[in-house]
């Protein structure tokens, strides 16, 4: 009888060590969760792109123009083109553009020479070109600007830029539409390859509003018969354009 029960001991411990472990084998595991990358390899995917635009007037302008004198000396040019140039700015201040909206964007001084074949450069002079960009938020006062300035000594009207002081509800408005186009164009090949639309899973934008380039303008000297009048300027229309590239999962 003592010999059975110091047999059955270990036969005991050994069915209760077991039990958990055979639970635990019989326990299916549970399913690792699947990343993006294989949700989307698995899935039927669509990747397009689309654009909104919209088109507004703009409401600022930024034009670059200024002085350029010449002269025997640098200093004789300098001090000729100084005065020129303190006259141009006169006219801006009674323009009523402030002092913030007039940079400096150009200073030079350069030799000037004669080249004849077979001879040194002779040196015959100096030039020094002054130059500002100012930004104009009235266009109503933008032609008038540039030809009070160009009658006060301005000799260099070298390009002209419009923009918005606000260009948010324009990129809200081409948002829309980019979305809109987009919606429309995932829905169509869903449709056409005989399926649907089941959800979006990327959206990315592009673009945006950016500063018209400078356009060039010709630069010349305005005649006391033409200052009655003010330049004729046209802002036109610009454009605020934003695209959109998004991925969609489709299913039958």
């Amino acid at each position: 009888m003592k010999t059975l029960m110091t047999a059955a001991a270990p036969l005991a411990l050994a069915l209760a060590l077991a039990a958990p472990a055979a639970l635990a084998q019989s326990a299916a595991p549970e399913a690792a969760p699947r990343s993006t990358a294989e949700t989307m390899f698995k899935a039927t995917t669509l990747n397009l792109s689309a654009f909104g635009e919209t088109r507004v007037a703009p409401d600022m302008a930024s034009i670059s123009l200024g002085v350029m004198t010449e002269a025997k000396t640098a200093a004789e040019a300098l001090t000729a083109n100084a005065a020129r140039m303190n006259a141009v700015m006169a006219t801006f201040a009674r323009a009523g553009i402030p002092a913030k909206d007039i940079q400096t964007s150009n200073l030079s001084v350069n030799p000037q020479y004669r080249y004849v074949e077979n001879q040194a450069p002779l040196l015959i002079g100096y030039q020094v070109s002054n130059q500002v960009t100012i930004v104009v938020r009235d266009l109503k006062k933008l032609g008038a600007a540039v030809d009070a300035s160009v009658n006060a000594g301005a000799n260099q009207v070298n390009g002209i830029s419009f923009g918005l002081s606000g260009p948010a509800a324009a990129e809200t408005a081409a948002r829309e539409a980019a979305v809109k186009a987009l919606l429309a164009k995932a829905d169509l090949y869903a449709r056409a390859t005989g399926y649907r639309v089941a959800r979006l899973i990327t959206l990315s934008e592009g673009g945006g509003y950016a500063p018209q380039p400078p356009v060039p303008m010709v630069a010349m000297a305005m005649r006391s018969d033409m200052a009655e009048k003010a330049s004729p300027i046209s802002g036109g229309e610009l454009s605020v354009r934003i695209d959109v590239n998004a991925s969609f999962e489709l299913v039958r």
